[in-house]
C-alpha cells in the first residue's frame, strides 16, 4: 500500500510513522523547526503558512513603515474627505425619516406609565400654579397714575379727619363683639374687589373705618371713600 510524500523530505510517509499537522503530512524525524531544525511535537510546533516553528524562531507580525510623502499625504486627505461627504451624505438622508423600533407588551406598558406619570406632574404644577395665582394679591402697576380728582372722597376724608380727634365710642354688636369707632382706622395695602354680597371693595390707599375684627384673616369696616360697609380680607389692610 502506497503513502503520500513527505512535506519536508518529499518521501513517502507510511501510517507507522506518519504525523499529519498543518494540513500535510510529515515523517516524525521531518517535522522541526524551518530554521534550527530543532525537533518539534504536537504540543510545542507553533505553525505559520503552513510550516512549524519554535517558539524562539517563529515569525512576528510587523507593521510596515509607510514614507510620508506629499503624495501620501494627498491620497490621506482625498479619503478623509470621501469619507466626510459621505458620512454627511447618510446624515441628512436619515433626517425626518421615522425609525420604528419593535413594539412588546413590556416596551407599550413602560411608555404607558411614563405617559400617566408626565401627565400627572403637569397638571399637579398646573393646579399649584392656579391656586397660588388666585390667592395672591394684585400689585399695583409703577407706571399707574393717580387717581381723578373726586371731591366727595375729599370731603369724606376731612370728615374722617375730624373724628380721628374725637374720643373713641364703643357700642355693643351681636355675638360678644364690639366695633371701635373713632380713632382706630386701617388703610388698604391693595386693591380688593369683591367676592360676595357681604364683602366691600376698596383701592390701595383707601382708609377702613369703625373696624371689628371676626377671625385672624377677616374683618368688617367701612370705606371712608365709598361709605359702604361689610367685609373684607384683613391681611389686605394695615392699621395707622
Amino acid at each position: 500500500m502506497s503513502g503520500k510524500p513527505c512535506a519536508r523530505c518529499t518521501r513517502i510517509v507510511y501510517s507507522m510513522e506518519q504525523l499529519k499537522c498543518l494540513d500535510q503530512i510529515w515523517h516524525k524525524g521531518c517535522f522541526s523547526c524551518e530554521i534550527c531544525n530543532t525537533k518539534l511535537t504536537m504540543k510545542n510546533y507553533k505553525g505559520y503558512s503552513k510550516k512549524p516553528y519554535c517558539n524562539a524562531h517563529y515569525p512576528t507580525t510587523k507593521f510596515t513603515q509607510v514614507a510620508d510623502t506629499p503624495e501620501n499625504r494627498r491620497v490621506k486627505a482625498n479619503t478623509k474627505t470621501i469619507s466626510n461627504v459621505q458620512y454627511h451624505k447618510d446624515l441628512e438622508e436619515q433626517k425626518g425619516k421615522k425609525i420604528s423600533v419593535e413594539s412588546d407588551p413590556l416596551t407599550d406598558k413602560a411608555m404607558k406609565n411614563t405617559k400617566i406619570q408626565s401627565n400627572l406632574v403637569y397638571h399637579g404644577h398646573a393646579e399649584t400654579r392656579e391656586i397660588e395665582n388666585a390667592h395672591r394679591p394684585q400689585e399695583k402697576p409703577k407706571n399707574q397714575q393717580k387717581a381723578e380728582y373726586n371731591p366727595m372722597r375729599d370731603l369724606q376724608e376731612a370728615i374722617g379727619n375730624e373724628w380721628a380727634h374725637q374720643p373713641a365710642v364703643v357700642y355693643p354688636q351681636a355675638g360678644g363683639h364690639a366695633a371701635v369707632q373713632g380713632s382706630t382706622r386701617y388703610v388698604a395695602l391693595y386693591d380688593y374687589a369683591a367676592a360676595d354680597h357681604d364683602e366691600v371693595s376698596f383701592s390701595e390707599g383707601d382708609f377702613i373705618i369703625n373696624p371689628e375684627i371676626i377671625d385672624d384673616g377677616w374683618m368688617t369696616g367701612t370705606v371712608k371713600s365709598t361709605g359702604r360697609t361689610g367685609m373684607l380680607p384683613s391681611n389686605y389692610v394695615e392699621k395707622v
